[in-house]
């Protein structure tokens, strides 16, 4: 930054005249350090005070030149103090300015409340698919944080519903509620449903008990990390080749193999046509593990006679490029 530049170079400029002055004085005069620095102090900020001792000639000849010098110095420092602080300010405000509308320009986007380790790394994994984020975090360390990841965030309560009004609740599509303690979880959700009712939100619970108080908040799926990772855990341990496909089918390592859900659109070519007549297979190389009807039942290693419809979702395994052209298919 500019103005960053100035005020450093200000400085070192002060710092380089208070020396030269300092050792002038030390050097004409034989004083002290202590007085030299004194009499270079008081003579380059125009104080006024009297000489600390009786200056000679040389003495006073070398203090014109170290106010001619030393003054202008002095005023190129406050300058250059002063626009840093204006212009950081500004800085601020026009930064703040451009999230605050890129916020109001999105459209069913997901919330999540708490920028901690888990709420940093669930926005990580969100970002993949790529998804519309809108962080709420209060805690003024994480504001750097969240800058150096790029993401559009809201500083403040996340229970506050004047923040989940500028975090576009009323057009999220989701809302997760990641904050430190249950309490605070649950307090969030009954705030967030009150809100908007037919809006998704995942909670995160902590303790068992505080799952129930979750559900009767409002949330319509609750998670706990302790659990997840202890079942992850125990999967490494019974199952180690089914974990591993899984890390590679969901931690987009790689690119010759993935896992997606994609859902039917009613305008899709692909509707009310049999599996073995869409050249899936075919033509992307994909197979569909599982095909998930609109009344939640799942239909596993479906035939090659199952009709697509509207409203299913087809989980298919694949490379990542075949995967998002089927997806434009299923979509268009």
């Amino acid at each position: 930054m500019e103005s960053t530049r100035h005020l450093i170079i200000g400085i070192l400029l002060a710092l380089c005249i208070v020396i030269f002055g300092t050792a002038g004085y030390t050097f004409i005069e034989d004083w002290g350090v202590l007085d030299a620095l004194y009499m270079t102090i008081i003579t380059i900020s125009t104080v006024g005070y009297s000489e600390v001792h009786q200056v000679s000639k040389i003495g006073r000849l070398f203090t014109i030149v170290l106010v001619f010098f030393g003054v202008g110095f002095t005023l190129y420092v406050a300058a250059a103090v002063v626009q840093f602080m204006v212009e950081g300010r500004i800085r601020i405000i026009l930064g703040r300015r451009r999230l605050e509308k890129k916020i109001r320009r999105l459209k069913d986007h997901y919330i999540v409340c708490g920028y901690g380790r888990i709420g940093r790394v669930l926005c990580r994994n969100l970002k993949r698919k790529p998804l519309d984020l809108v962080v709420i975090e209060k805690s003024p360390e994480l504001i750097s944080v969240m800058d150096a990841d790029g993401v559009l965030y809201i500083s403040g309560d996340a229970a506050n519903e004047e923040n989940l009004l500028k975090a576009g609740i009323k057009l999220a599509k989701g809302l997760i509620a990641a904050l430190a303690s249950d309490a605070d979880n649950v307090f969030l959700v009954l705030t967030a449903r009150q809100l908007d009712p037919d809006l998704l939100i995942m909670a995160r619970a902590s303790q068992e008990e505080s799952k129930s108080k979750l559900r009767v908040a409002g949330a319509n799926i609750v998670e706990s990390p302790y659990d997840m990772g202890a079942a992850s855990m125990a999967h490494r341990i019974i199952r180690p080749t089914v974990t591993s496909f899984l890390d590679l089918a969901f931690a987009h390592k790689r690119k010759d193999i993935q896992m997606e859900e994609i859902p039917v659109s009613a305008s899709s070519d692909m509707v009310n046509v049999m599996l073995k007549d869409t050249g899936i297979r075919q033509k992307y190389n994909l197979i569909i593990i599982a095909i998930k009807k609109p009344d939640g039942s799942m239909l596993f290693n479906p035939s090659f006679e199952a009709i697509i419809e509207v409203g299913d979702t087809v989980i298919a395994v694949g490379e990542e490029i075949n995967l998002q052209k089927l997806e434009k298919i299923l979509n268009s």
